[in-house]
């Protein structure tokens, strides 16, 4: 090994990365949770609070598209540490105007959505540097990617109880300056762990962002995504699959579990187990999975994590089997985004990834509102139980096509524009 990169070698800056992203993960969850209640707290009107929700999501579509090409300007880390805190200034501001009777809904609306149009940037922006992380770190890109996985789930598996206990224990104000005050600390922890790494700086030879650059580079990122057919094939499959999955977590499960499996307490089991599943996919993933043909994987993850836990609810109406289903279910989407992103890094080259991530991250994004809506007119049409069949064999159509399709073949075998950036002396995978 050379000395060089023995001295080089530096695991700070990725637990750094890691941990911040866990705290402002967490953060976006306590949100997402107590934000709707908040709403429906103080205004009584549940179309108010859609309302609200509408303006947050389509924000987020927008700052996925458009947020890419600041990325590389910016600075990964200056957009990671200025997201977070303007994130919190904006949430701190809900309950504090609200105390002193100076949110008015459009103020309110417009505070969410200064939210939405921090989130996806934020999560980009160090998403796009674990190859750098890695190398620094010494050790490999499928590794590093199963560490932040596992780092979402595990905000995921947090946030969400969290929220409720802390909404019942205090109140929804309380968890909203708790959860500004969380996005403060993932702000510190990535100002002070990416200081000197050159991967996180500003792009100094970009030309300016005007107009025409912004749309060109817009353009780029579109464009290498409709030529490069296996990733544009992951994009589509994952806008279908999310949309699906929306409808089934915000509209489709919480019905099920009110009238038939015995009310909040089950859906809180259900989910909890999901995310418990999700974590150890992801932890396992680089050491037991990373080993096997990744279209292997692929399809066997989704057939496991889709259409089954839709079917078993249509025709058992019991939250035992349905929640030691959701715990394989969770473990198969756990090992889906480690699998992935490697992938993405292998095929993407280094100056488009940030371009190309925010145009994919948007796709999945914009399904979502049309996965809650058409769940929740296809169950008031069709009843629960029609709706859960349904839609459960159209996930299961969908994650056929990795077997069916051979543009899925490349998954073993594609491009690797990116191989430039892998450590010389990083350790291999054993």
């Amino acid at each position: 090994m050379p000395a060089g990169a023995a001295r080089t070698r530096d695991r700070r800056p990725l637990v750094a990365v890691l941990t911040a992203n866990v705290i402002s993960v967490t953060g976006n969850w306590l949100s997402l949770i107590a934000i709707p209640v908040f709403v429906y707290a103080t205004t009584g009107s549940v179309a108010t609070t859609g309302v609200v929700a509408f303006w947050q999501g389509l924000a987020m579509v927008a700052s996925a598209v458009f947020g890419g090409p600041l990325i590389d300007r910016l600075g990964r880390r200056r957009v990671s540490v200025q997201t977070d805190l303007v994130s919190a200034v904006a949430i701190a501001a809900v309950p504090l105007l609200n105390q002193g009777r100076l949110l008015p809904l459009w103020l309110l609306c417009a505070l969410v959505t200064v939210m939405g149009l921090c989130r996806s940037p934020g999560e980009s922006a160090r998403g796009v540097l674990l190859p750098h992380l890695a190398a620094r770190a010494g050790t490999t890109v499928a590794k590093a990617a199963g560490h932040f996985e596992s780092a979402r789930q595990l905000a995921r598996l947090l946030g969400g109880p969290l929220a409720g206990v802390l909404i019942a224990a205090f109140s929804p104000s309380a968890v909203l300056l708790l959860d500004a005050a969380s996005f403060v600390a993932s702000a510190v922890l990535v100002l002070a762990g990416l200081r000197e790494f050159p991967a996180a700086a500003p792009v100094t030879d970009a030309p300016p962002v005007d107009l025409r650059t912004y749309r060109a580079e817009l353009r780029a990122g579109f464009a290498f995504l409709r030529r490069t057919r296996l990733l544009l094939a992951i994009t589509l499959m994952v806008m279908v699959t999310n949309a699906l999955n929306q409808g089934w977590s915000a509209v489709l499960l919480p019905a099920h579990a009110t009238d038939s499996l015995g009310g909040p307490l089950s859906l809180g089991l259900i989910t909890g187990v999901a995310s418990v599943g999700a974590i150890c996919g992801a932890l396992l993933y680089a050491t037991v999975f990373g080993r096997l043909r990744r279209r292997t994987v692929y399809a066997t993850a989704f057939l496991v994590a889709g259409a089954p836990r839709f079917v078993l609810a249509a025709v058992w109406h019991d939250p035992v089997p349905l929640a030691v289903l959701m715990l394989f279910s969770g473990f198969a989407a756990g090992v889906l985004n480690p699998l992935m992103g490697p992938l993405v890094f292998e095929l993407v080259p280094e100056e488009l990834r940030s371009r190309v991530q925010g145009v994919s991250t948007a796709g999945a994004l914009a399904a979502i509102p049309i996965g809650t809506l058409g769940s929740g007119l296809l169950a008031q049409a069709t009843g629960l139980t029609g709706a859960l069949w349904l839609l459960g064999g159209v996930y299961l159509l969908v994650t056929l096509c990795p077997l069916v399709f051979p543009v899925w073949r490349r998954m073993d075998a594609p491009a690797l524009p990116g191989k430039e950036i892998r450590p010389a002396a990083a350790p291999r995978p054993v």
